[in-house]
């Protein structure tokens, strides 16, 4: 039997796709569980592989009966998820031909099992299935089994997700797949509990009946998996119909998306949507791109409205237990609708992208408050995150033990307090702490019946502010700068007594597309975080550094990459590193996260070597990952032929899509070049976006960072600002901080030396007009800036306060010829 199906494709999420396909349905068996409820109002999709609808499960230690017991394939990997189950009794491979030609020998079908380090319902299935000794003996008799640490093989798990997404209707992690040794996708599903229970096989009778089916009816399972691949192939490959989109189309979209998203939005709690709830920088980015728009057209109302729903989600999303008030950074969602009871996890690409997004807050309000919660992250990251030589981690687990020697770890043990701790740790700032962060002796995880349904949190505290700083000092007789210097103070112990902890495990790979959003959050921020008023105080666990440091940061990351995953010869990526390089290629999102990050660098002050770098990349990006016929980019190279799906990704989720990026840097990269070369960049951005034109007027709010692409490659002509004058200097530093004082995500800021003969070399390669205005306008004793429009410049200006006055006025960019 055949049904219609919605496809649904993203990179950690699902989503509808912009295609109806029709796939095998019914199968002689069909079952999924999943670890979280899926919303159903579109496009609110549950990405993550575990819940609090679900009572939480313990897991063991690596100290577990069985970690010396069995040795199998995992215990010569990198990865930190394959390692985690080097010691099961399962006897894993890695993905590879060697468990290929296994399955294919023996003639049985593959159990393919896909997760990640910090996943806390892998760790919950590894418990109670992968080492159990007699669910391992049923998948060593029956099964080949290969583990997958889908952060170092996002190729083969969005092939498998993809599948039980469009079969099923949701996915997550860990996902289960059953393959044929060709690896065709029999069946799969994410969570399974080792028994029978609520009405749903366990994980022991699913292994039985596909063991049946196998032997009893493999024809028809076989074919199945089959079609639905190539039905899924058809469908996620799409073509563009014409070369660019229709006239108008990208202002409605943008216009339909901020929308959409204020008719989702929480007055009561900020943000967009129920519960549980992401953070979605994409979100947040398009609201404040459109916000610009509005403003630009005359419309300072419907602009201000657009802010205020973003900063109060900003706000509440800075108060609330999500972020965390004693370490810094951001956990990965809250599972209740007031952003308090958060899952614990910390994610690279999470801190990566709030960090601009409260970079951006801080742009346009000049409220400290968001310069605050942007060194927040980034101190997080600095301090925890970041390897000796400049690779930052991929992510913190939201699991830890509760003591030393604790043969169990729970979700959320290092982040978690008792009343009594605060008591005994504070002293005399005790009931001033705990009034601010309403801490209870009964525990405070109440404020929603999602926020603790399982009594898990009994008798211990969530941090998260309810209260004004202001009114609780005015009440205590205190001026506010001591009372937030009582705060840090009492944070500052609460984290000395936190290290003391065991820490939750820490997986250190370094990936690339990760890095490339860390590395635009750090560079940006060297030059934003200037116009943080003189004076200004900070507060533990914010470091207060000169925010030149940031830069700093981001230049060892990508000296980090450039060092340890990118072939100087062949000009290519690897996707991630741990104790070397990984054997999984660059995907389509290392390419494009990276060179969005390295435009950054170059923009907010680094070398022209960045800007080399990033063209270099973009090049090899469209050899790669470009359709040329077609439009837009493949997920993947299409060079492995164990991958069985190359997708054109669209869907901007938790991260935004390699495509969406990849728009944005087209975009970017034709207003620093030029002759034909602009007009590739162009041609491409063009036809990629004409590959998502139905997607992007009938299901907008799925792809805003695709809107803000598609309506920044509308307009006729980017403004520039163009300084000139000997690097480095303290009067070159000042100006290119002016050049970045104002918000306009439509701005390239270029800068030249025309001393420096490398970087003249460059822009007379690759755009003559900037090497003349260079010639025209060097002067050896000040730095020169010209805002231009199609290169047609205003009268050059050389002071940061009239360059500052020049971008804010409204009347600048119309009165370019």
């Amino acid at each position: 039997m055949l049904k219609t199906l919605v496809l649904r494709s993203s990179s950690l999420s699902f989503s509808h796709f912009n295609h109806f396909s029709t796939l095998p349905r019914k199968f002689p068996f069909s079952f999924t569980h999943f670890p979280c409820p899926f919303s159903t109002v579109f496009p609110r999709p549950v990405n993550s592989c575990r819940c609090k609808v679900f009572a939480m499960a313990e897991r063991t230690s690596t100290s577990s009966s069985h970690s010396l017991k069995y040795t199998n394939r995992l215990a010569t990997e990198h990865s930190p998820y394959l390692l985690q189950h080097a010691h099961n009794p399962v006897d894993w491979y890695p993905w590879g031909e060697e468990a290929f030609a296994e399955a294919r020998k023996r003639d049985v079908p593959i159990f393919l099992s896909i997760g990640y380090s910090t996943c806390h319902w892998c760790h919950v299935m590894e418990v109670e299935s992968f080492e159990n000794e007699e669910v391992a003996k049923l998948l060593n008799d029956w099964f080949v089994s290969i583990k997958v640490d889908r952060e170092e093989r996002p190729d083969v798990d969005k092939v498998y997700m993809t599948y039980v997404q469009a079969l099923y209707g949701g996915g997550g992690w860990p996902l289960s797949v059953f393959l044929s040794p060709d690896l065709k996708p029999l069946m799969g599903g994410t969570y399974f509990p080792p028994e029978d229970k609520y009405g749903r096989p366990g994980f022991k009778t699913i292994l039985r009946k596909v063991k049946d089916a196998w032997d009893n009816k493999r024809d028809m399972i076989v074919k199945s998996g089959a079609f639905a691949i190539e039905q899924l192939s058809e469908a996620l490959s799409a073509s563009a119909g014409s070369n660019q989109l229709p006239d108008g189309l990208a202002q409605n979209a943008l216009r339909l998306c901020a929308e959409q998203l204020s008719n989702s939005y929480d007055s009561r709690f900020g943000g967009f949507g129920s519960a549980p709830k992401f953070p979605r920088p994409v979100e947040i980015q398009l609201m404040l791109y459109q916000s610009k728009k509005l403003e630009e057209s005359g419309k300072p109302g419907e602009a201000k409205e657009s802010l205020k729903m973003v900063f109060f989600s900003l706000q509440c999303m800075a108060r609330g237990g999500m972020h965390d008030h004693v370490g810094g950074g951001f956990h990965r969602y809250s599972v209740d609708e007031c952003w308090h009871v958060p899952h614990f996890e910390k994610m690279l690409y999470d801190q990566g992208q709030l960090a601009n997004v409260y970079l951006d807050a801080f742009f346009i309000s000049r409220d400290i408050l968001y310069s605050f919660i942007s060194r927040d992250i980034l101190d997080y990251l600095r301090r925890d995150m970041i390897g000796s030589e400049g690779g930052i981690f991929s992510a913190e687990d939201a699991d830890s033990a509760e003591f030393e020697g604790a043969t169990r770890k729970k979700e959320g043990a290092f982040y978690i307090w008792t009343s009594k701790e605060i008591d005994d740790i504070l002293g005399e700032h005790a009931s001033l702490f705990k009034e601010h962060y309403y801490v209870k002796p009964s525990g405070n995880c109440d404020l929603s019946s999602m926020s603790d349904p399982h009594k898990e949190f009994k008798g211990k505290n969530v941090l998260i502010e309810r209260n004004d700083s202001s009114a609780l000092a005015s009440k205590l007789g205190m001026s506010i700068q001591e009372y937030l210097d009582i705060l840090g103070e009492c944070k500052k112990k609460l984290f000395d007594v936190r290290a003391k902890r065991p820490r939750p495990h820490l997986d250190d790979k370094v990936i690339v597309s990760w890095n490339g959003l860390a590395i635009s959050s750090f560079a940006k921020a060297s030059k934003i975080l200037k116009g943080e008023p003189q004076g200004t105080n900070f507060n533990f666990p914010v470091v207060g550094c000169d925010p030149k440091e940031y830069m700093e940061v981001a230049e060892k990351a990508a000296n980090f990459i450039r060092r340890h995953l990118y072939n100087e010869q062949t000009r290519r990526l690897q996707h991630s590193f741990r104790n070397g390089p990984s054997n999984a290629p660059g995907f389509l999102d290392d390419y494009a996260f990276l060179i969005s990050g390295l435009l950054d660098l170059y923009e907010f002050g680094g070398s022209t070597d960045w800007l080399v770098w990033a063209t270099e990349l973009q090049d090899m990006q469209d050899e790669l990952f470009l359709d040329r016929e077609g439009g837009a980019y493949f997920n993947t190279p299409g060079e492995d032929p164990s991958v069985l799906l190359r997708v054109k990704e669209d869907h901007d989720g938790a991260e935004p899509s390699g495509n969406s990026v990849s728009a944005i840097n087209l975009v970017r990269l034709v207003s620093m070049v030029s002759g034909s070369k602009s007009d590739h960049y162009r041609q491409n951005g063009e036809h990629l976006l004409a590959v998502f034109e139905s997607r992007l007027k009938e299901m907008a709010m799925a792809v805003p960072l695709m809107c803000c692409a598609a309506d920044m490659l509308s307009i006729p002509s980017r403004k520039q600002v163009v300084l000139v004058g000997h690097k480095p200097s303290e009067e070159f530093e000042n100006m290119l901080a002016a050049a970045h004082a104002s918000y306009d995500p439509n701005k390239t800021v270029i800068h030249i030396d025309p001393t420096n003969t490398a970087e003249m070399e460059f822009w007379e390669t690759n755009n003559n007009k900037v090497a003349l205005m260079e010639r025209n306008n060097f002067a050896a004793d000040k730095v020169v800036a010209l805002v231009c429009q199609s290169f047609s410049c205003r009268p050059p200006v050389s002071s940061p306060e009239s360059l500052q006055h020049m971008l804010s006025n409204k009347s600048a960019s119309s009165s370019v010829v």
